[in-house]
């Protein structure tokens, strides 16, 4: 068993881990991350994506000891305050989703794509989702769903900005 520390969705933990324990498994089976959905075990469909030091990555391809020290978002950590974060929000009213399953990662994927480019073309989504695949949709509403989040996220009053007061 190897130690590991973290941060998981803002929460710091520690725990002890087989070494050969995907982050994935990690997180799904012993801290109840189920959000972060098990696609296909070998990072080809990026249903299992998360962000780890603020990067998106496919959970199965990492192991859990390679987080030691690192911070950990999953989908069920993107919104924390209760309130759906604008990817999740534009989803919803973009019919961005079907069956729902590589939603969370789709999501994961989309937020890291717009935080390097804040206002992507339509090319540029579909190029910066190609590694995440979805068995259900043409990929249309998820393309305008990623799209309508740039505007939303562009719109956004930080907090303490002033608007809030």
């Amino acid at each position: 068993m190897t130690s590991i520390r973290l941060i998981v969705d803002g929460r710091q933990v520690a725990d002890e881990v087989e070494p050969r324990t995907l982050l994935v498994q990690y997180l799904r089976e012993q801290l109840g991350k189920t959000g972060t959905v098990i696609g296909c075990d070998t990072s080809n469909c990026g249903a299992c994506t998360v962000h780890l030091n603020g990067r998106s990555v496919k959970s199965c391809n990492v192991l859990a000891v390679q987080a030691d020290g690192g911070e950990v978002t999953t989908i069920q950590g993107l919104a924390p305050a209760g309130e759906l974060h604008p990817v999740q929000e534009a989803f919803r009213e973009w019919h961005g989703l079907q069956c729902g399953y590589c939603t969370p990662g789709m999501i994961m994927q989309a937020v890291d794509l717009l935080n390097e480019n804040p206002s992507p073309s339509e090319e540029a989504v579909r190029a910066g989702l190609e590694g995440n695949l979805c068995r259900c949709t043409g990929y249309h509403n998820i393309v305008a769903a990623v799209r309508h989040a740039s505007e939303l996220m562009a719109n956004r009053q930080p907090v303490g900005s002033g608007a809030d007061a």
